[in-house]
């Protein structure tokens, strides 16, 4: 009988004051949308860092001087050179590329842009030593150690490339964080003035209740059970609203990169960010209502 009424109690304020809770609900969902945004930001940048960094690189390409006179890296520059690369305990492996290798490597890149194939010239192009890391993250020493040796021309270090990329990416995140803190705040109040005015309409019952004995828990748990199916309902349209984002934009968007960012999967959705949705949402929504009633309603 008291579970009933409680949750009879619940349906009547949600319904009694249903253009609030409606705003309350859709705010909520905008919120939680654009942190389960966040999220996904946070899940594909991860991706991406475990995809790429298996393949970074550090480049040390040969001066001209050497790329001129050792096709084959056998003269006494390159010799020493690659020898110190294959006995750095911190290299895994080491290819040599001379100016013609360079070359055809070159024309299959740009092949679709032959005007930019022609102007190009073997001897324009150095030869290097491709060298993949035990740690890509610790590309820098490699770096500053190999930088002024003798037959260097320079050293490119692809990881600071993926260090910039993923910058702009974290950029993104934060942004979208930042927007849904706005969000979440803009809930937060709505969720406490909801709740007082819930309380307001209902003060002669509930002053009626109080009376006959009812415990301030009994009387006010209620408003704090509207609170939190309010925010269940904001997680439940939150997570459908980047279940159809996915499927109506990102999916295209992403096919169109042409494999440069990793396939956003549904199970990303509903086992990763779902959960974290609706956690946060009942954690707001209890902590918001309970400290509402702490305050507004005194007896």
């Amino acid at each position: 009988m008291r579970a009933s009424f409680v949750f009879s109690e619940v349906i009547t304020g949600l319904r009694r004051n249903v253009t609030m809770t409606i705003a309350m609900i859709l705010t909520t969902a905008i919120s939680l949308g654009m942190f389960g945004g966040g999220l996904l930001f946070v899940r594909t940048i991860d991706k991406m860092k475990a995809n790429y960094l298996d393949d970074v690189q550090v480049t040390i390409y040969l001066n001209d001087e050497v790329s001129s006179n050792d096709d084959t890296c056998s003269a006494q520059t390159c010799t020493t050179l690659r020898q110190s690369l294959e006995t750095n305990p911190g290299v895994e492996s080491v290819v040599f590329e001379n100016r013609d290798q360079a070359y055809e490597r070159f024309q299959e890149i740009f092949e679709g842009q032959p005007e930019l194939v022609e102007l190009a010239r073997p001897e324009s192009l150095p030869s290097s030593l491709h060298v993949k890391l035990v740690d890509p993250e610790r590309s820098d020493v490699l770096v500053q150690e190999y930088s002024a040796m003798e037959g260097v021309d320079h050293v490119d270090d692809q990881n600071k490339f993926l260090e910039r990329f993923f910058d702009i990416l974290n950029a993104g995140r934060n942004g979208t964080f930042i927007i849904a803190l706005i969000a979440a705040l803009a809930a937060v109040l709505l969720i406490a003035n909801t709740i007082q005015v819930s309380a307001f309409t209902r003060r002669t019952e509930v002053g009626i209740m109080r009376l006959v004995g009812a415990t301030r828990w009994y009387t006010q748990l209620p408003f704090l059970l509207e609170a939190v199916v309010a925010g269940v309902l904001g997680a439940v349209i939150g997570t459908s609203g980047l279940v159809a984002l996915k499927y109506l934009v990102l999916d295209s968007i992403i096919e169109s990169t042409g494999g440069v960012i990793p396939q956003l999967l549904l199970a990303d959705i509903l086992v990763y960010a779902a959960p974290i949705l609706l956690g946060t949402s009942v954690l707001i929504s209890a902590v918001t209502g309970y400290a509402t009633l702490r305050l507004y309603v005194r007896h």
